[in-house]
C-alpha cells in the first residue's frame, strides 16, 4: 500500500501527499482511529489506500518523531521564528519566549529576520540597523542560526531555502511579520493571502485558517501556522524553564546546588557568567520575567 505525508486536514478530510505521485489524495480517516481515541494530524506519514471514487482511506499512522499540541502538527523538527525588523519591531522578550517552546518541545530553532528592505526609508534607520546586527551576533553566539531576509528584494531566500531542505518546517510569529509573504517568495505560484499592517495598530490581521504544508522547491516541508503566537508556560515546570536558555543549561551544572533557579541562589554560574558579561543582560532579565510569570499563574491555577 502506498505511504505519504499529509499535508492538510480540512473539514474531516486529510490530503495526502503519496511519495511517489505528485498529486494529493483526499482521504477519510478509518474509524479504528476514533476507537482508539487517535486523530491523524498534518505531518503524520501515514500508509494510505486508494478507492474507486479516486478518494482514499488513511488506514496506518506510522510512528512519529514529535507531535505539537498548538499548532497541530506532526514530525516538525525546525522551528522557523519569523520576526520583522520593523513594523512591528523586533521584539526580543517575545522571541525569547518562543525559543523557550521551541526548546521544551525538542525542536531546532532557524531566526528568520523579515522586512529588511523596510530599513532604508525607516526613520532612525541607523538606530534600528545597529539594534537589528547586535540580535543577531547575540544568538548566533548562542548558537542559533539567523538568516536576514526581504521578500519584496528576494534577498535571503535562497539561504532559507537551504536551510528548509529535508525539514518538516512550522512557520510562527506574531502577525505582521511578513510570515504568508515570505512563504509566497519561498514557492512560486503559492499565492498565500496576506494582510497589511494596521496603521493604526502597527499589528496585522491573522490571514491562515489551518496548518497545511507546503513543499518548497529544492526539498523539504514549511507549514504556517495560526494561533502560534499566544504563548504561556503552564505545560512547563519551574525547573524546565532554565533548561530551556541554551547558554544557561551549559552553564548549570557548575551552580552549587542542584536545582539552582539562578534566581537566589548562591554560587550560580549562570548569575556569575552574567556578571562577567558572559550571558546577555537582555536574556537573563527575559528569563526572570518569565519564571515570575509562571508564578503568578501557577497560583491563579
Amino acid at each position: 500500500m502506498p505511504v505519504g505525508t499529509i499535508v492538510k486536514a480540512l473539514s474531516g478530510y486529510y490530503y495526502v501527499q503519496g511519495d511517489e505521485a505528485e498529486a494529493t489524495v483526499q482521504c477519510r480517516a478509518r474509524g479504528i482511529f476514533k476507537k482508539r481515541g487517535e486523530s491523524p494530524l498534518v505531518g503524520d506519514r501515514v500508509v494510505f489506500g486508494e478507492t474507486e471514487n479516486g478518494e482514499g482511506t488513511v488506514d496506518e499512522i506510522m510512528p512519529r518523531r514529535t507531535s505539537l499540541v498548538r499548532p497541530p502538527v506532526a514530525n516538525a523538527d525546525l522551528a522557523v521564528l519569523v520576526f520583522s525588523v520593523i513594523r512591528p519591531e523586533l521584539n526580543l522578550q517575545l522571541l525569547d519566549k518562543f525559543l523557550v517552546h521551541i526548546e521544551h518541545a525538542g525542536l531546532d530553532a532557524l531566526l528568520v529576520l523579515t522586512k529588511a528592505d523596510a530599513l532604508e526609508a525607516a526613520e532612525a534607520a541607523a538606530r534600528i540597523r545597529g539594534d537589528v546586527e547586535a540580535a543577531r551576533r547575540l544568538y548566533e553566539s548562542i548558537g542559533y542560526r539567523v538568516v536576514v531576509t526581504s521578500s519584496r528584494r528576494g534577498e535571503g531566500l535562497e539561504p532559507l531555502r537551504q536551510e528548509l531542505h529535508g525539514h518538516v518546517s512550522v512557520f510562527a510569529g506574531q502577525s505582521g511579520v511578513g510570515k504568508s509573504s515570505l512563504l509566497n517568495a519561498l514557492v512560486p505560484g503559492l499565492a498565500l493571502e496576506t494582510n497589511e499592517i494596521s496603521e493604526k495598530l502597527g499589528r496585522g490581521k491573522h490571514t491562515t485558517r489551518h496548518v497545511e504544508l507546503v513543499q518548497v522547491p529544492g526539498g523539504g516541508f514549511v507549514a504556517d501556522t495560526p494561533g502560534f503566537s499566544q504563548l504561556d508556560f503552564q505545560e512547563l515546570g519551574v525547573e524546565e524553564i532554565g533548561a530551556c536558555f541554551r547558554e544557561f543549561r551549559a552553564l548549570a551544572p557548575g551552580c552549587k546546588f542542584r536545582g539552582c533557579t539562578h534566581v537566589h541562589e548562591p554560587s550560580c554560574a549562570v548569575r556569575e557568567a552574567l556578571e562577567r558579561g558572559e550571558v546577555a543582560e537582555s536574556r537573563y532579565r527575559h528569563y526572570a520575567e518569565f519564571m515570575t510569570e509562571w508564578k503568578e499563574k501557577a497560583r491563579r491555577y
